[in-house]
């Protein structure tokens, strides 16, 4: 399958891309700079928002990734860009249709969801998004499932829950841990029993890639169903670079908002996705790649 991935040289697309090329597909990655990474990925310079047609149009996908947004922790869930972001999006995925382009996955979030304290259902749970990232992913989801899209292309939007692993932004929970624990800092933990459903982005690619080459349509939650709390990762990751006694639980601790953000994985596992990377092997490989 030819394979066109926004957002291909960051955490998550970078992960993509790599599942994509080991099953034998012919991957194109859409960026402002060379995919240096991806070796073997053809780089289309350029933007969703200034694409390189020409160049989109001679490589001719079959399916797009579109894994770019505006994604910097601390930055991204507030960021005006967002709204600017629907409206790239939309024009670039409606001219890749005209193409002729069939497959769509679109990367959502799993705070769209309303957060109940039980496991995030597709059909289920109802949409509560409370961040402006959130609602433009829900606005673009609308837009798209209400005839943008022409008839016969499918579209699979798949919310992504908490991905985690080597190459992650260093100001995300795991790697921030790391980093403070090695320079000896103790680390308070101020929502230790915050449960969310961390995947490794290697198990999050390949659950995208399933979505992919079965041309899934509909809503679907990239996660693995199983929740672990803040409090388990620090521990853990306090064990692996010897500083367990550094990692601290209030008496009183606060209460997250998003206190319990799981997957109902059902229908990600009906396609035949099973998660290989075990929390505590993921932890430890973050480690071993975190610069010291």
């Amino acid at each position: 399958m030819r394979i066109l991935v926004t957002g291909g040289t960051g955490f998550l697309g970078s992960a993509f891309v790599r599942a994509a090329q080991r099953a034998g597909h012919k991957v194109a990655v859409l960026s402002r700079r060379e995919a240096v990474g991806n070796v073997g990925a053809q780089t289309l310079t350029g933007t969703v928002a200034e694409a390189p047609w020409r160049e989109i149009e001679e490589f001719a996908p079959e399916a797009c990734v579109h894994a770019a947004w505006i994604a910097t922790p601390g930055v991204y869930l507030e960021a005006p860009e967002n709204h600017d972001w629907v409206n790239w999006s939309e024009s670039f995925l409606v001219r890749l249709a005209q193409l002729g382009v069939r497959h769509f996955s679109v990367l959502g979030t799993c705070i769209e969801y309303q957060i109940t304290g039980q496991l995030l259902s597709e059909e289920l749970t109802p949409l509560q998004p409370a961040s402006t990232y959130a609602r433009a992913k829900c606005e673009l989801h609308r837009r798209l499932g209400e005839g943008a899209l022409p008839q016969g292309a499918t579209l699979a939007w798949a919310r992504v829950f908490y991905p985690y692993g080597e190459g992650e932004h260093p100001a995300r929970l795991a790697s921030s841990l790391v980093a403070k624990l090695r320079r000896g800092e103790s680390v308070t933990l101020k929502t230790p029993n915050s449960t969310k459903d961390y995947i490794h982005a290697d198990d999050l690619a390949d659950a995208l890639l399933s979505v992919v080459e079965r041309q899934f349509g509909g809503v679907i939650n990239l996660g693995t169903g199983e929740g672990v709390t803040v409090e388990s990762i620090a521990r853990e990751l306090g064990l692996l670079v010897g500083r367990p006694e550094l990692v601290r639980v209030p008496e009183n601790p606060a209460v997250d908002p998003l206190d319990y953000v799981v997957a109902d994985a059902t229908r990600l596992r009906s396609l035949g996705w099973r998660p290989q990377v075990p929390l505590a092997v993921g932890l430890r490989r973050l480690v071993e790649a975190r610069p010291t």
